[in-house]
């Protein structure tokens, strides 16, 4: 089978396509033939060398989608459509490659309505959104901010907090071509900082009242104006730094409104968090009232291309790999 392998975390050129042994069934793992891959920025910061728990030479790819072809019965029979996550291309080679043995506990039917393409980049953003909020204690009528409306874990919060009855379910942009696409596809509550601040924003849409829960995936800038739209108790929750590793804070901002900080990892959360999650996810993908956004796809091939799309191009939606 083909394989999109890293041989080294020094950038682009050290992704190698190659052939591999298609993998044996074990115990408590079931086989799945690979149509797609999910992109994310855990690959490309891997791929840099910026994250020390992967060592190279390895399979890239956290998430996927494909059909069971040995090992599932009886929650996911041969020919089944699943997508999954886990620390595959992390701890393990990953969903880069046209097979995959997966952990059946990691394993979720793709809805009906839901074409492989879209169930690829489901997983990780979508678990990651569902079980912040959750662990942030949302509940109808609060209100939410996940900046970058664009990215993945920022999208797919807005989409879970509004499907949910969240009274505000904002996100913002530094693309003033990227708030009109947003407004576009339903996003009534995108602010613009190329137009305005953050802050500013928040305030305009929230009535001066701030929000009850932020997911942060930026870092950066983003984190330290993002922390100061909080509401009297509220709390934010970093989970990602592609704006940036540090961040300036005051410390007002938490003591005068009781508020918090957390911080949180996918992949150390415990199996019945995010089966209550897919719970969640599943139903409203079902209702339609949350739908995935892919930008663009490639063959894996060029995974290479697609990091360097996701990582310098900054799309509005996933980057998927077609398998």
């Amino acid at each position: 089978m083909r394989v999109m392998r890293a041989r080294g975390f020094n950038g682009y050129e050290d992704l190698q396509l190659m052939d591999f042994p298609k993998p044996e069934v074990t115990n408590g793992r079931v086989l799945v033939r690979m149509t797609a891959a999910g992109v994310t920025p855990l690959d490309h910061t891997i791929l840099s060398g910026q994250y020390p728990k992967a060592n190279p030479p390895l399979v890239l790819g956290n998430e996927g989608a494909g059909v069971v072809e040995e090992g599932g019965e009886p929650e996911f029979p041969g020919g089944s459509r699943v997508m999954f996550t886990g620390l595959y291309g992390v701890a393990e080679n990953g969903a880069y490659s046209e097979w995959l043995a997966v952990r059946k506990r990691d394993l979720c039917l793709i809805p009906q309505n839901v074409d492989d393409v879209s169930a690829a980049g489901i997983p990780v953003a979508y678990l990651t959104a569902q079980i912040v909020l959750t662990l942030a204690g949302f509940q109808p009528g609060k209100t939410v901010l996940a900046p970058a409306i664009g990215g993945s874990v920022g999208n797919a919060a807005t989409q879970l907090a509004r499907a949910s009855g969240a009274k505000h379910a904002i996100s913002s942009t530094t693309s003033h071509a990227k708030a009109m696409q947003a407004e576009s596809l339903g996003f009534n509550e995108v602010i613009d900082t190329s137009q305005e601040t953050l802050s500013g924003g928040v305030r305009r849409l929230t009535g001066e009242n701030g929000v009850d829960i932020v997911v942060d995936a930026m870092g950066g800038e983003v984190f330290s104006e993002a922390l100061t739209t909080l509401a009297s108790g509220g709390s934010l929750t970093t989970l990602g730094y592609s704006a940036g590793r540090k961040a300036t804070i005051d410390v007002t901002d938490l003591i005068w409104k009781r508020a918090s900080i957390r911080s949180f990892g996918l992949f150390a959360q415990p199996h019945t968090a995010i089966e209550e999650a897919w719970k969640t996810i599943v139903r409203l993908l079902q209702a339609g009232g949350i739908k995935p956004i892919v930008a663009k796809t490639f063959p894996l091939a060029e995974a290479a291309d697609a990091l360097r799309y996701l990582t310098e191009d900054r799309p509005f939606g996933r980057v998927v790999l077609t398998i």
